[in-house]
C-alpha cells in the first residue's frame, strides 16, 4: 500500500497522547519513549535496518520537526535497538488499539486465527536458545467494518482457540456488541461467557442435525459472514510486512507481530490524495 510517509509520522505520533503520563523519558534519561515507538514504526514501515534508520532521518527534515529530533543529536542505532527490549508489550498495544480507534468503531467484530513463520532466525540461534518453535498461532479481533484490529493474542505453543478467543473478547467486551467466529472457537462455556459479557456470539457449530443445521443458518442471517474481514486484514498485513518475523528472541518476535498490526491500521489513514 502507497503511504505518504509524513502523514503516517503524524499518526504515529498520536501513541504520545495514549501513553499520557508515560510517554515522557525515561528516569535514566535519554529520548522520549513515544520517539522510538514512532521510530519503530518508520523503520518497519520503510523496511529499513536499525543502523541505516538514524542515517536516513539526517535527510528527512520534516520527519525530524515532527519528531523534535536535531540533526547533530539522533539517537545511535544501538539505542533503537535496544528499546526495543525496554518497551513492554503494553506499549505495543496502546499502539494498536489507539490507531484502531481512529478508524469506524462498528461494535462488531470477527475472531480467527492466522500463523507467522519464526524460521528466518538462524538454526544457529535457535539451537543455542533451546528453541523447536518453528510457527507462531496469533489470534486477532478485527472490526468488521473498518478491517481495523482490535486486539492480538500471540501463542508460541498453539494453545486451542476456545482459550484464546475469550481472553481476546473478554479485554475488548465494553466495545463490543457481537463476534463471529468459525467452528474452532466454538463450545457452550465461550458461549455463555459472551453472553454474559453482553456480547452476541456468532459462532458456528459443529455437526450436521437439523437443529444444528438450523442454528447455523440463523447466525449466518445474523451477519456471520462477514467474518472474512479478518483473513483480508491479514492478507493486507502479510503483503505489506511478510508474514515472518526477522527478530531473533520470542518476546521481540511477539512485539514485532503486533507493530506489523498497528502499522496495518494506520496506512489506510496516510493514503496520498
Amino acid at each position: 500500500m502507497e503511504v505518504d510517509i509524513l502523514d503516517f509520522v503524524e499518526q504515529c505520533r498520536l501513541v504520545k497522547q495514549a501513553l499520557g503520563k508515560y510517554a515522557g523519558e525515561p528516569a535514566s534519561g535519554g529520548f522520549a519513549r513515544w520517539k522510538h515507538v514512532v521510530l519503530h514504526c518508520l523503520r518497519l514501515e520503510e523496511d529499513h535496518s536499525y543502523r541505516e534508520t538514524p542515517n536516513r532521518l539526517k535527510y528527512m527534515a520534516e520527519i525530524r520537526d515532527v519528531l523534535g529530533l536535531d540533526r547533530n543529536d539522533l539517537p545511535e542505532y544501538t539505542t533503537i535497538y535496544k528499546s526495543f527490549d525496554r518497551l513492554k508489550m503494553w506499549v505495543w498495544r496502546v499502539l494498536l488499539r489507539g490507531n484502531a480507534q481512529q478508524r469506524p468503531q462498528s461494535g462488531h467484530a470477527a475472531l480467527d486465527s492466522t500463523f507467522f513463520d519464526r524460521r528466518s532466525a538462524s538454526s544457529y540461534y535457535r539451537q543455542r536458545s533451546g528453541s523447536d518453535v518453528q510457527i507462531l498461532k496469533v489470534t486477532t479481533l478485527t472490526d468488521r467494518d473498518s478491517l481495523a484490529v482490535l486486539d492480538v493474542h500471540i501463542s508460541a505453543r498453539w494453545k486451542h482457540d476456545t482459550k484464546t478467543g475469550p481472553q481476546v473478547v473478554r479485554r475488548n467486551a465494553d466495545d463490543l456488541q457481537s463476534v463471529a467466529a468459525d467452528k474452532a472457537f466454538h463450545n457452550w462455556v465461550t458461549k455463555y461467557e459472551f453472553y454474559a459479557l453482553g456480547i452476541e456470539p456468532l459462532i458456528l457449530q459443529r455437526g450436521s442435525r437439523p437443529l444444528t443445521l438450523g442454528h447455523n443458518a440463523l447466525i449466518r442471517a445474523k451477519g456471520y459472514s462477514q467474518r472474512w474481514m479478518a483473513e483480508t486484514s491479514y492478507s493486507t498485513t502479510k503483503r505489506s510486512h511478510g508474514d515472518a518475523v526477522r527478530a531473533l528472541g520470542w518476546y521481540r518476535q511477539f512485539r514485532e507481530i503486533v507493530l506489523m498490526f498497528a502499522i496495518s491500521n494506520i496506512e489506510p489513514l496516510c493514503e496520498p490524495l
